[in-house]
């Protein structure tokens, strides 16, 4: 997932965050829910944003998820542009574009 840091924001890219789908795929539907769970502001037309304060429990999920195998790699990475640093709590989840 494309993402970014912005005055101290984690931002998803609303493009690339799980869609929640009636009658779709459980773990996938899960996903959804969970990283909406913890997000400060996860509106349908919008990034996504998460504070700092969530970004080890974002950590967690990510590598959770990661490790079921019931999702692809791009769907549980956070993708920072390169010219971004990666915050040390995100590194294990986190690679660069």
């Amino acid at each position: 997932m494309k993402a970014r840091i912005e005055n101290d924001i984690l931002l998803l890219d609303r493009e690339d965050v799980p869609e929640y789908k009636k009658g779709g795929s459980t773990v996938r539907n899960s996903y959804f829910w969970a990283l909406r769970s913890i997000a400060g502001k996860a509106g349908r037309y919008g990034d996504w944003e998460y504070e700092p304060e969530v970004w080890l429990a974002l950590r967690r999920m990510l590598l959770s998820f990661a490790e079921s195998g019931y999702l692809g790699i791009r769907e549980t990475l956070l993708e920072f542009p390169p010219s971004q640093v990666i915050p040390e709590v995100l590194r294990d989840a986190a690679t660069w574009e």
